[in-house]
């Protein structure tokens, strides 16, 4: 362990968040925070006191002490972390569902135009979503993907040239799932309205770790997961963002009682409630989205803004030890090298990349993730991860390669990667 790294966690400022999260193995090196979150120790409380309490105590009539509510009231904890404003947000569903219901909503508001704008970044359950919005209307309507130059830019002027009269809505991730790299969201935001179109990021790998101001740039709508960066567990309901004014206007593809103005009125009929609650469908799974609250509670606390400047430290960390450390034993940086343009993980590439991955998590106690062809995701999750932990890895990568330990897992290829 060298000094510096030590010194860098005693002089960080988000230190004592540390302390916060659950460390059953302390030994373990965790950096897959960008795919799922540490446990907060005070989720566990609270799972304790739903579970024994409010389900088992006080059953159904916890709907009208807390829980019929808690999709909008968590929403707009979650507006205040992304720059939006009261009743624009509400925790539903799946970001793919969430996707397809703001995705279809925009393609009915623009029948003369025939295009989805994306990129080839952009997550795959994303673009798979888009096409079936596409089909949906059918073989008029396209998605168009802009290829990235070197499959680690997003390519933002050539997005700005394919933006036309024809686009229907543009649809990005605001941080690219493989390579980190962050859009000027305020940028491309703009170009699409130049043109009429509407806009949709994907907020999934940016809320809670890069700030973000959907009301001043005038984004359209928005999606997100809430089991990355914001600690919300796995598989916790996602959100949806839209701008207010356009609420009324876009219409929803699976109106569902939950939405409706008076769901216990039984109606045949569906009407519209008003605002974000419009938005949802079936009832929430109200066991996960309670817990979504304790994590965004966390995130608000520390506040984005030293959460994001402690992730650019250790991002240029990591890239610089990569530099010194990493290049020579064949590993490529597929991140980029400015940091702000890039989220909070860095991808390293190696030919032998899933190999590699295993032995960190089997021979090193270091979890990262994989993703093909070749690269090795590092996510820093600025809450817990410390720098002591990236030079750990750093010098485990270097170990592997030099050793030749990774060469025993070549044939292995895990479901979960």
């Amino acid at each position: 362990m060298s000094m510096a790294a030590a010194d860098l966690d005693t002089v960080d400022p988000l230190t004592g968040f540390r302390s916060r999260f659950a460390f059953p193995d302390p030994e373990l090196v965790y950096l897959d925070g960008n795919s799922l979150g540490r446990l907060p120790l005070a989720a566990a409380e609270r799972a304790a006191e739903i579970v024994e309490h409010e389900w088992g105590e006080r059953l159904i009539r916890s709907w009208n002490d807390s829980w019929w509510e808690a999709p909008l009231r968590i929403g707009d904890k979650l507006a205040a972390l992304i720059g939006a404003r009261a009743d624009e947000v509400v925790l539903a569903d799946s970001t793919s569902v969430n996707l397809f219901k703001l995705l279809a909503g925009a393609v009915a508001l623009t029948p003369r135009r025939s295009r989805i704008l994306t990129d080839d970044l952009n997550f795959p359950s994303d673009m798979y979503v888009a096409g079936g919005v596409s089909r949906m209307f059918g073989p008029d309507h396209r998605v168009e993907h802009v290829p990235s130059r070197d499959g680690i830019h997003g390519p933002a002027n050539e997005i700005m040239e394919a933006l036309d009269d024809d686009v229907a809505v543009l649809t990005l991730s605001h941080v690219a799932f493989k390579s980190g790299y962050l859009y000027d969201m305020a940028e491309l935001t703009a170009a699409a309205h130049e043109v009429g179109a509407l806009v949709l990021w994907d907020l999934s790998h940016s809320a809670g770790v890069v700030p973000i101001d959907l009301e001043r740039w005038d984004v359209d709508m928005a999606v997100g997961c809430t089991y990355k960066y914001l600690n919300g567990g796995p598989g916790a309901p996602a959100f949806l963002y839209v701008r207010k004014d356009l609420q009324a206007e876009l219409s929803h593809p699976i109106p569902g009682w939950w939405g409706h103005a008076n769901p216990f009125e039984f109606a045949p009929d569906f009407r519209a409630s008003a605002g974000m609650r419009r938005y949802l469908t079936g009832t929430a799974p109200i066991l996960s989205t309670l817990l979504v609250e304790v994590g965004v509670d966390i995130v608000s606390e520390a506040g984005v803004a030293a959460i994001r400047d402690k992730s650019e430290r250790q991002t240029a960390y990591l890239a610089e030890r990569w530099e010194q450390d990493l290049k020579r034993l064949g590993f490529t940086l597929k991140t980029p090298t400015d940091p702000v343009r890039r989220g909070s993980h860095v991808s390293l590439g190696h030919p032998a990349g899933l190999g590699i991955d295993l032995a960190l998590i089997n021979d090193h106690g270091v979890l990262p993730d994989f993703r093909p062809p070749d690269s090795i995701r590092l996510g820093l999750a600025p809450l817990y991860t410390r720098y002591v932990d990236i030079e750990r890895a750093v010098d485990a990568l270097a170990e592997i390669v030099t050793a030749g330990t990774h060469h025993r897992f070549a044939a292995s290829r895990p479901q979960v990667t």
